[in-house]
């Protein structure tokens, strides 16, 4: 396990944060990310509502209790 001020910071094993990418960084991906010791990172604009959004991130909640962060596009 490294230690460092970024993993203090993000609450995180690895001082790794996740690519977002557009189509693949889904709530699944996400998770799995953070819960191997990393910050996933979501994409915001792959989905085509705020209702959509929302519930990826709900979904994320679900499958992890670890930190995740969320790309917002603003376009």
């Amino acid at each position: 396990m490294f230690q460092t001020r970024v993993t203090e910071l993000l609450g995180t094993k690895y001082p790794i944060v996740g690519g977002c990418m557009m189509h693949i960084s889904g709530p699944e991906f996400v998770a799995a990310i953070s819960e191997a010791g990393a910050l996933g990172m979501m994409a915001s604009a792959m989905f085509y509502s705020q209702d959509e959004f929302r519930a990826a991130v709900r979904r994320v909640k679900e499958l992890t209790d670890k930190p995740f962060g969320v790309n917002l596009s603003l376009f």
